[in-house]
């Protein structure tokens, strides 16, 4: 038991950012009462995000989960009895032993994404049970698919440009981000640079923090990134800015790319992306002329038709423009391969069984599919908030003939849709290893108070669960203490030792690797690939190639989700009490008659969402915007910006394509206008009474 008064405790956080802060967590008499930043991580630094210092309130929330519960009224209404976790456990398996004896072992589904990054909850006891029991195996594309293939071909995942050297470069590009939502320990370093007189870019349909302060802000069309960046291509070909000595010794296909981008002039591509000619030569110009230049490629560019294709350009040019080989000059795209690791702690072979593509689980779900799905799985994921194709969705967690169990901290939208729920710990209440993906480092992170309620870690319920199917094998770790020293021991020493003294890890290449100094390209003769012809025989139309705006007149508006400064992803989004509210431009509110506040209604012929109106000039005209991550609770009709999202797949890596949502907007007179449900009546019977004293 964690009893001692006035404590403080280290850790770390591993949720899906790329940040991946150090933090100092005050308890009183075992209870956490406040979470800052320490200075254990030199990059983080003592400053972290509102989320995470918010954090108790979910730990102690009345959302949370205290006791596994069993089903009692309809389907998504969050009716609940709350059982024991030896009864829990065994419907469980029970569901799975019936499930695989009817209809086989891939009637089961495991879903799960990104809730941790961690390196214990995820990919080690739950990959080892499911890959024994013979489970459908699960496509993990909502995120980073689609730009990860396209960085594997050309570079073979090379390490990046990290955050500390950004204060070396005069001409940051900052490409489809938006770090001060997500990422937000990049800021400092580029206006440190700004300072120092670099010059700064932003490429985005938002005028963002960042790009408000920029010196060339690009308010492109969503989905024509790849158009901008292969007419940045053809300018340096065209005007003898390629660095051809670099091309020689370090690529190969740059004369395959040349042709790809000689059609497209800056006439061209500014009316694909309806922005000025003279601003993409303005941005071109500044590439060629500012050394070091580095780039900050995101992922809200690869969220759509076009992503593969635009992050591939985007990547492409550094070495066309000789811009690697100097402290602050590259790009930054992920660095989570830095470290090399093979997860060879698992202890199962990854079976041959078919592959679901998370992003069309809807399709999964309702479809005429052999087998059909009988069991699915939820953890470390809350789809009915994340995945494409919202009312599909629902639709399949609606099928009575379907057991759902999820297995989560809170009651999450997808939940209420469960079967069986089962209280998951968060990772104040664990282990766990976090693994940052923009700076370079690797924590240990360790339970700083009991777990709340009845809460057990993910790598104990999978143990518990494979003991009861019969799939344990002697050796096998069964608890998380001993799955954090399996994982130790088959890590690096180098690394391992770190760990173990409680310090951050670093990697071979070291926590500020220069590209083509340090760190060269994983591909087989360590040279970059500008040409993949994986990639080309994969796109729709080949590589380096656009795909036109799938919108019609009738919809005439492009509906983005990005990223919140509430939420990561859709985790805490039970802390969000405001209703949401559509961004939208003034130009395409008067057109419409909207005034600011109004009830508006969204709609496309996937389904509608019914929320309030805020008019902005943030957003270029013909876009809106609501935020990515909502609840049900948030609109007055429980639908989000995945209501409206198509199920279709990215050009590459068969991403998702949230940014092709084309809508249309109209005042909304209906009786479900305004946002009804505030979210008081998230379930019908009660969770073991809430823990008072919220953290505040």
């Amino acid at each position: 038991m964690i009893t001692q008064r006035g404590r403080v405790v280290h850790t770390a956080c591993p949720l899906d950012c790329p940040d991946s802060c150090s933090l100092q967590v005050s308890l009183e008499d075992g209870r956490l009462v406040a979470i800052d930043g320490s200075h254990h991580n030199p990059v983080t630094n003592g400053y972290i995000c509102a989320k995470v210092r918010r954090f108790g309130d979910r730990v102690y929330g009345a959302d949370r989960i205290m006791k596994p519960g069993v089903r009692i009224g309809a389907k998504g209404s969050g009716a609940f009895r709350w059982i024991e976790w030896e009864e829990a456990l065994e419907r469980v398996a029970e569901a799975m032993r019936d499930a695989r004896e009817r209809f086989g072992a891939e009637s089961v589904l495991p879903f799960y994404y990104g809730g941790s990054n961690g390196l214990l909850t995820q990919d080690t006891v739950d990959a080892r049970l499911f890959r024994r029991f013979g489970a459908s195996r699960l496509a993990r594309t909502l995120c980073a698919s689609t730009s990860g293939a396209a960085n594997e071909a050309l570079y073979g995942k090379m390490p990046s440009v990290t955050y500390a050297d950004y204060a070396h470069a005069r001409l940051i590009v900052v490409w489809g981000a938006n770090p001060s939502a997500s990422g937000i320990h990049l800021v400092p370093y580029i206006l440190e640079a700004q300072r120092a007189g670099a010059v700064l870019a932003v490429i985005d349909p938002r005028s963002t923090p960042l790009a408000r302060k920029a010196d060339v802000h690009l308010a492109i069309r969503p989905g024509t990134d790849v158009a901008v960046a292969l007419a940045v291509h053809r300018h340096l070909f065209e005007h003898g800015h390629a660095d051809e000595a670099f091309l020689a010794t370090h690529t190969r296909g740059a004369d395959r790319l040349r042709e790809r981008a000689r059609e497209w002039t800056p006439e061209r591509a500014a009316d694909v992306a309806g922005i000025a000619a003279a601003d993409i030569e303005r941005l071109a110009t500044l590439y060629a002329r500012l050394s070091p230049a580095v780039i900050r490629c995101g992922w809200g560019l690869e969220r759509n038709r076009n992503g593969g294709n635009a992050t591939a350009a985007i990547l492409a040019l550094p070495a066309v423009a000789g811009k690697f080989g100097v402290r602050g000059g590259g790009f930054t795209l992920s660095n989570s391969a830095s470290w090399g690791l093979n997860k060879t702690w698992i202890g199962a072979g990854e079976a041959s069984t078919r592959v679901v593509n998370m992003n069309q689980l809807g399709r999964m779900l309702t479809g005429p599919v052999s087998p059909p799905v009988k069991v699915l799985f939820v953890y470390n994921c809350n789809p009915l908030a994340t995945v494409p194709h919202q009312n599909l969705t629902r639709r399949g967690l609606e099928r009575e003939d379907l057991t759902t169990v999820v297995f989560d901290q809170v009651m999450t939208d997808t939940a209420r849709f469960a079967d069986i729920v089962l209280p998951a710990t968060t990772f104040i209440e664990q282990y766990d290893f976090a693994r940052a993906y923009g700076p370079i480092s690797l924590q240990l992170t360790r339970p700083v108070i009991d777990a709340v309620g009845e809460a057990r870690p993910n790598v104990e319920v999978f143990a518990e669960l494979e003991a009861r199917l019969g799939l344990s094998q002697d050796g096998d770790p069964r608890d998380e203490v001993e799955m954090m020293l399996r994982v130790l021991d088959e890590m690096p020493a180098e690394i391992s030792g770190a760990l173990r003294d409680g310090t951050p890890a670093e990697p071979p290449c070291g926590t500020a690797p220069i590209q083509f100094v340090d760190v060269f390209p994983r591909t087989p003769d360590r040279k970059i690939d500008l040409f993949p012809e994986a990639l080309d025989r994969q796109a729709p139309l080949g590589l380096y190639t656009y795909q036109p705006d799938p919108g019609t007149d009738r919809r005439p508006l492009a509906l983005l989700s990005p990223s919140s400064e509430k939420t990561i992803s859709s985790s805490l989004g039970e802390l969000i009490t405001r209703p949401a509210s559509l961004v939208m431009h003034p130009d395409d509110a008067h057109a419409r008659n909207l005034r600011e506040g109004d009830n508006v209604r969204v709609f496309n012929d996937l389904g509608d969402v019914r929320c309030l109106l805020s008019i902005e000039p943030t957003i270029r005209p013909g876009c809106v915007s609501l935020p990515k991550g909502l609840w049900s609770r948030h609109t007055a009709n429980g639908s989000t910006a995945n209501a409206l999202a198509p199920d279709t797949l990215a050009d590459l890596g068969a991403g998702a394509c949230f940014n092709d949502a084309r809508v249309e907007v109209e005042k909304d007179d209906s009786d479900a206008a305004g946002c009804g449900d505030s979210g008081s009546g998230i379930r019908s019977i009660p969770a073991v009474p809430p823990v008072p004293n919220r953290i505040h």
